[in-house]
């Protein structure tokens, strides 16, 4: 028969070995080959994450470096050009100066002394005024026997010239007027065409080498 105290006695001598087994099961180390997977693998991915954010940084400086540089041109533009309608105005006068001392006479031996001082004051007049223009960025260039550009010529007329190549400003009655480079106003210009026999020339088969 089996008493109370035989009992608590295999209840005594069990309890140690089923505690062993449950703290052995509980603290038993992982595997070092799944550790280091593991770990290699958030360091993969961390390092992924810091290139994303590299690169998210470099494209948002680009960004940035671009943004100052328009401005400062946008800037920059708006300070010389602020002053395009001024400087239209301004060449106007110019223009009035320049037909002023082209429609004095020429100079002659023996003319009157009063004549030869006022075309030298006009003339002297002319370069300053011009020199205070070049100065502030307002150049003047007169296209005569230039090819003719529709970017910088206004074309009033065409002529036959037997003295001008076809497409050639024979005649220009303003001057190319530009602000800093970036055109003001265009100049008025004749251009020159060919004329009949030069045409008749060119259309003839004789003047296409390789033709009878």
């Amino acid at each position: 028969m089996t008493t109370e105290h035989d009992q608590n006695t295999s209840d005594f001598t069990e309890t140690p070995a089923h505690a062993g087994e449950s703290a052995g099961h509980e603290t038993a180390p992982g595997n070092p080959e799944e550790t280091m997977q593991a770990a290699t693998a958030r360091i993969q991915e961390l390092e992924a994450q810091v290139e994303e954010f590299r690169d998210k940084w470099m494209r948002s400086e680009a960004d940035m470096q671009n943004l100052r540089a328009r401005a400062k041109r946008d800037v920059d533009d708006a300070r010389q050009y602020a002053v395009q309608k001024f400087a239209r105005d301004v060449v106007e006068a110019a223009e009035n100066l320049q037909r002023g001392v082209a429609s004095l006479p020429a100079k002659v031996e023996g003319e009157d002394g009063l004549l030869t001082k006022l075309r030298e004051g006009f003339e002297g007049t002319e370069r300053s005024f011009l020199g205070i223009l070049e100065r502030n960025g307002i150049s003047c260039n007169h296209p005569l026997g230039e090819p003719f550009d529709a970017n910088h010529h206004q074309a009033m007329a065409e002529q036959p010239s037997d003295q001008h190549a076809p497409g050639t400003v024979m005649q220009a009655w303003t001057p190319t007027w530009t602000l800093h480079g970036r055109l003001l106003k265009p100049a008025m210009v004749v251009v020159a065409k060919g004329t009949s026999e030069a045409d008749a020339a060119q259309a003839s088969p004789e003047s296409v080498p390789g033709q009878a």
